[in-house]
C-alpha cells in the first residue's frame, strides 16, 4: 500500500460505519462492521447479479447475515454495493455497465483497505480473479460461494437472443440468458423462483422480503457473464493466482452451478473445492447466505481462514 492508500486506511479506521470508495466514474457505498483482531485480516463481502450488499448483512427472514458473523469472529468487515446498486450511485448508461469497470471500482476499495480476504457470490466471481490478477498485493485470499469461472473456461456463446434461448436449460452453461442491453433488466419474481430461491434451505416464508430486496441490473454484466459474444471478463493466466489461497464452496441444489462446473473453475485456478454435501451440509442452492443454515456455511469458511493464519 502507498502512502496515500496508507492514509485512506488510516481516515477510515476512525470513520464511521459506512462510505464511499470506488472511481471516479462508478462510486461505491460500503457499510464497515466490525475491529481487526491482531493477525486477522479485513475481509470484503461481495454480492452478484441482482443484489446489494444487503444479503450479507441480514437474511431474508431477518436473522443476522454473514457480515456480523465475521465481525464477531474478530475481522473487518467491508460490503459493498457494487456501482448503481442499492445506495451507489446509478449513472444514465446503466444498462452498459461491465464487469471491467465493477471490478474496478472494487479493487480502488481493495487498494484503500488491503491486503484483504475477498468473498465473493455468482457474477463477482469473474471480477475476483481479474483482481487478483492485477493488484495481487491487495488481496490475501479469495473466497468464492458459487462463483463465476473466468470467460477463460466458458464456451463463446452466440449473441442471438433466439439461440441462446434454447440453451436456457443447460447447466453445464449456467441456464444462460441473453438480454438487449438498451434498457436495465428487471428480474421477475419467476426467475429468483427458479435458480435464486429454489432450494429447501432457502426461507421460502420470507420470499416476498426478499424478492423487494432484488435490484435492477446491467445487460451488460448478465451478457458477460454468460460469455456472450466472447466478451466476458477474462485472466491472463491462472499461474498468477497460483499461490494465492483459493476456496470455492458450492451447494448441492444450485442449477447453476452444478458440481462438475465450479469443481473446473477450482481446478482451473488451483483452487480448494468444497462440495457441501461433502462436509455433511445438504440442500443448500445458490444463495447460502441467506439460507436457513447461513451460520453453518459462515463458520465453515471462518474455520477455513483461521487454518491459514489469514
Amino acid at each position: 500500500m502507498d502512502h496515500a492508500g496508507a492514509t485512506r486506511r488510516q481516515a477510515l479506521s476512525r470513520a464511521p460505519g459506512c462510505f464511499y470508495s470506488g472511481t471516479d466514474a462508478h462510486p461505491i457505498y460500503v457499510d464497515r462492521l466490525g475491529a481487526a483482531q491482531s493477525g486477522k485480516l479485513p475481509i470484503v463481502l461481495v454480492h452478484g447479479g441482482g443484489h446489494t450488499g444487503a444479503c450479507y448483512l441480514t437474511t431474508p427472514d431477518g436473522r443476522p447475515g454473514w457480515a456480523p458473523a465475521f465481525a464477531v469472529s474478530g475481522r473487518e468487515v467491508f460490503v459493498p454495493d457494487w456501482p448503481g446498486h442499492g445506495r451507489s450511485p446509478m449513472r444514465p448508461d446503466f444498462a452498459t455497465l461491465s464487469s471491467t469497470e465493477i471490478a474496478e471500482s472494487l479493487q480502488r476499495l481493495l487498494e484503500e483497505i488491503g491486503p484483504a480476504v475477498l468473498l465473493v457470490h455468482s457474477a463477482s466471481g469473474p471480477m475476483a480473479w481479474w483482481i487478483a490478477e492485477q493488484s495481487p498485493q491487495t488481496v490475501a485470499a479469495i473466497v468464492g460461494v458459487a462463483p463465476g469461472g473466468p470467460a477463460n473456461l466458458l464456451p463463446v456463446l452466440p449473441d442471438d437472443a433466439e439461440a441462446v434461448a434454447k440453451l436456457k436449460d443447460d447447466e453445464s452453461l449456467g441456464c444462460p440468458v441473453r438480454v438487449e442491453e438498451d434498457r436495465p433488466l428487471f428480474i421477475p419474481p419467476e426467475f429468483m423462483r427458479a435458480y435464486w430461491a429454489n432450494s429447501e434451505r432457502f426461507p421460502q416464508q420470507a420470499f416476498e422480503a426478499y424478492r423487494r430486496s432484488i435490484v435492477p441490473e446491467s445487460a451488460r454484466l448478465m451478457n458477460e457473464r454468460f460469455n456472450i459474444g466472447g466478451k466476458g471478463l477474462r485472466i491472463a493466466d491462472p499461474a498468477n493466482l497460483s499461490k494465492l489461497p483459493i476456496l470455492i464452496v458450492t451447494g448441492d441444489s444450485d442449477p447453476r452451478h452444478p458440481r462438475a462446473v465450479d469443481a473446473a473453475t477450482a481446478r482451473y485456478l488451483g483452487a480448494e473445492f468444497v462440495w457441501l454435501p461433502e462436509r455433511g451440509i445438504a440442500g443448500n442452492g445458490h444463495m447460502p447466505m441467506c439460507e436457513d443454515n447461513s451460520d453453518e456455511i459462515a463458520a465453515l469458511i471462518v474455520a477455513w481462514l483461521e487454518a491459514k493464519g489469514l
